[in-house]
């Protein structure tokens, strides 16, 4: 009898930031990971007296804890009973959305940022006061400038060894804060990917006893806060002259529409201050850091690339946010720009 395990992995319905959860089964003699219900009542995501959610699996990895056997990590959905989307899942809106948009060939990459507390505190901070003031930590090396770096490396490493597409790590502004990147890839992809990065990480500092905090917020004050800056672009920012300003442009018809589904507590990061634009206002620019959106100089410099949204937190839902740029930015590319394919006939 041949057996492998598989880790379910799910988002759950605790609000206003939701948590991911996992179970572990057993798969008996080359049996597949398929639909598998949990208690939807310990996950607010259902009552006592009709409890049960299906979890149906939407991309397995390698298991990096479990080594060897075949044994995987099995990131799912939620549905209800009838196997309809859960109430709490999101993710089914961005492949609508994604399928909607498929000729934009929207391409992302997210910046995730975290702190790592132990007893309460980010690694660095003294049990009283303030380490020294936030400007020798960021991508700083050496035991008093860089907290947590084993930790980073680690989750770098698992990551890899998942299949994940991690593009890069570094050390944030604050001491006990880190990075990493992933993509590029698509907006369900994307967002599939970061949850599972998030969980290995959550997994590998539990191993050292330390907590990854996602609070966009960590510590008030003059420090900065931590966000999930969003890399966007589609096959008309890639290919045409300067359509990134259209892109950017699109983004401020509504801008409160994506600030309120850009993570809980957003008003306490977007400040104004600490390389942020404030939630109360919007604009773009180029190279500047303090700006809503931000196009990069290399991308400027040679009309096509991509856009960075600065203002989702640390603690959004990748699926909300790369489904509101899909769609914001899509839908007024596809009524004010030629696509390449038009201008390729144009020009023969």
């Amino acid at each position: 009898m041949s057996t492998r395990i598989a880790e379910y992995i799910w988002v759950d319905g605790t609000a206003p930031t939701a948590q991911l959860r996992s179970k572990t089964k057993i798969l008996y003699d080359g049996e597949e990971p398929g639909i598998w219900s949990f208690d939807g009542s310990s996950t607010n995501q259902a009552t006592g007296n009709s409890s049960d959610c299906v979890l149906r699996p939407v991309k397995e990895v390698p298991d990096p804890f479990r080594a060897g056997a075949n044994n995987t990590l099995v990131l799912c959905e939620v549905l209800d009973t009838e196997f309809q989307p859960h109430s709490s899942n999101t993710r089914h809106v961005c492949v609508e959305t994604s399928d909607a948009y498929k000729k934009h060939d929207s391409w992302f990459g997210m910046e995730q940022e975290y702190t790592l507390l132990k007893d309460g505190r980010p690694l660095g901070f003294p049990e009283s006061g303030f380490p020294a003031s936030q400007g020798q930590y960021y991508c700083s090396s050496g035991a008093a400038n860089a907290f947590g770096r084993k930790i980073a490396e680690k989750h770098l490493a698992t990551c890899l060894y998942a299949g994940l597409r991690i593009s890069g790590i570094n050390a944030e502004v604050m001491p006990g804060q880190w990075e990493f990147q992933v993509g590029p890839l698509g907006p369900v992809q994307v967002s599939d990917e970061l949850h599972l990065a998030r969980y290995i990480l959550h997994r590998i500092a539990e191993e050292s006893g330390v907590t990854v905090s996602l609070d966009p917020k960590p510590v008030k004050g003059d420090w900065n806060g931590a966000g999930c800056h969003t890399n966007f672009s589609t096959i008309e920012t890639r290919t045409i002259q300067k359509a990134y300003a259209a892109a950017a442009e699109a983004l401020s018809i509504d801008p409160y529409h994506h600030i309120n589904n850009y993570g809980d507590n957003i008003e306490e990061r977007l400040t104004g201050l600490h390389e942020t634009c404030s939630y109360k206002e919007f604009r773009w620019d180029i190279s500047d850091r303090g700006a809503s959106v931000r196009i990069p100089w290399q991308v400027a410099k040679e009309g096509v690339g991509y856009i960075e949204d600065r203002r989702p937190n640390a603690n959004c839902d990748p699926y909300v946010v790369t489904s509101l740029i899909t769609d914001t930015v899509c839908s007024y590319l596809q009524n004010y720009l030629p696509s390449p394919a038009v201008e390729e006939e144009a020009v023969r």
